[in-house]
């Protein structure tokens, strides 16, 4: 969503123009099975150091959710040689920063840095995937900053519990039917062993991609990725795979949801295929047009002409296996949900029943290419995009080629997916109402 914002911003004209840049890069495989990807660009003297790890929320237990995330803070509690809370003073110390993110599907680390400080990022990463520390002192620390966090970015949240009270609806049996933050009392149940099994079944080479981009000179950063991770070895135990499929939905599933809120919210979550098929490329851009912008037309219809919404959106998740697209509406004072639900569908129905304009369709193309123009915009989302692109398709330069997928999409194609898809069969539809009292 950050995303499609800041690309909204830029301004449609210059962008419809503008050429995508070629990104090249080396890729190659180290005997212990880690995939590493290398981007040279000596423009400026920064450095972005990134490993993403397979595994993410569907790699988890059913009675253990969150473990993924919690290692996203965990890792940096240090290493066998990296002292208790100085990971973050390394990197400052260097003028740098660093951060991780995690997903259903992956785990990601980063440091940017100034370039002649490419060693330390190895040196830190390197010692993340082979001797993080992980005892019960960085667990119980740990488990109390997850749970603040849940407390401020959920609990706390008007609407925040969303994610997780639609998930579990429109899962029976996949593991994205629990959220990324995963739930306390698992964490609260989890031994130390589970923690450090855990670690040793998924943080491992062969489930690692080390991506670096910016000023790096390719040999002399082999030569160093051969020092640091060449030694590491491969793991003991088998990556257990995810083999789960979600049988079809089987008609809509409706429910009420009351929450410390003061407007009602409707909420429609519909099934989706997985990123990278032709169905999704043209459900992102069916996606632009009905909710991208203030020209779009789910806000010129709820938002500005029936004032009925105070906000409503459209957000397809981009998933390794079939997933979901929410539809979130927010109504205005007086607006009863069924009204806001009614004009929604309409919007979804002229979808169905004619094709959307030239001029729309000229207007998300020029989008999507914004949209590729700002993945170039930072090191970092350079060596993020490689790595996911390996790791999902197996395919690094799809970064190069993928922009011509979207371009491919019809306006035939986003009415067939909307005819297909965006159907009432295939959706979850919560009213979120407020408490009483």
């Amino acid at each position: 969503m950050k995303r499609f914002l800041i690309a909204g911003l830029l301004g449609m004209c210059t962008v419809s123009q503008a050429q995508q840049p070629k990104i090249d890069f080396v890729e190659y495989k180290l005997k212990n099975g880690m995939h590493v990807i290398l981007h040279q660009d000596n423009s400026t003297p920064i450095v972005g150091v990134s490993v993403m790890y397979h595994v993410g929320a569907k790699n988890e237990k059913e009675d253990r959710t969150g473990f993924a995330h919690f290692f996203e803070h965990l890792l940096f509690e240090g290493s066998e040689n990296i002292e208790r809370g100085t990971f973050f003073k390394y990197i400052e110390n260097a003028g740098g920063r660093n951060n991780a993110n995690t997903t259903n599907d992956r785990t990601f680390y980063y440091e940017i840095l100034p370039s002649n400080q490419l060693e330390l990022g190895l040196w830190l990463e390197s010692e993340r995937l082979l001797h993080a520390k992980i005892d019960q002192e960085g667990v119980d620390t740990q488990n109390e900053v997850v749970k603040e966090e849940k407390r401020l970015r959920i609990d706390n949240q008007p609407y925040g519990s969303i994610l997780a009270e639609s998930n579990k609806r429109a899962y029976k049996v996949h593991p994205y039917k629990w959220t990324t933050i995963g739930e306390m009392e698992h964490l609260d149940a989890a031994t130390l062993d589970e923690f450090i099994e855990f670690y040793h079944t998924y943080y491992v080479p062969e489930n690692a991609v080390l991506s670096i981009a910016g000023d790096i000179n390719i040999e002399e950063t082999k030569k160093m990725i051969e020092a640091y991770f060449g030694p590491i070895p491969r793991g003991k135990n088998p990556i257990p795979k995810v083999t789960a499929v979600e049988p079809p939905l089987g008609g809509e599933v409706r429910d009420t949801v009351y929450d410390n809120i003061q407007l009602p919210a409707v909420i429609q979550v519909y099934r989706i295929p997985e990123q990278g098929t032709k169905d999704f490329y043209a459900l992102e851009m069916l996606a632009k047009v009905i909710s991208n912008g203030e020209s779009s037309r789910l806000n010129k219809k709820c938002v500005e002409e029936t004032q009925s919404a105070m906000f409503v959106g459209n957000f397809p998740f981009n998933s390794e296996d079939p997933g979901v697209s929410f539809v979130f509406g927010i109504a205005n004072a007086g607006v009863a949900p069924e009204t806001l639900e009614g004009e929604i569908n309409g919007e979804f129905e002229k979808l169905k029943n004619e094709l959307i304009t030239e001029r729309e369709f000229e207007k998300i193309r020029n989008m999507v290419e914004n949209d590729f123009i700002y993945n170039f915009s930072s090191i970092i989302g350079i060596a993020e995009n490689l790595a996911n692109y390996h790791m999902y398709f197996g395919d690094a330069n799809l970064i190069n080629t993928e922009l011509e997928k979207y371009m491919s999409v019809t306006r035939e194609d986003i009415q067939r997916f909307a005819k297909k898809y965006m159907v009432k069969d295939n959706r979850v539809v919560l009213y979120y109402l407020p408490k009483e009292g």
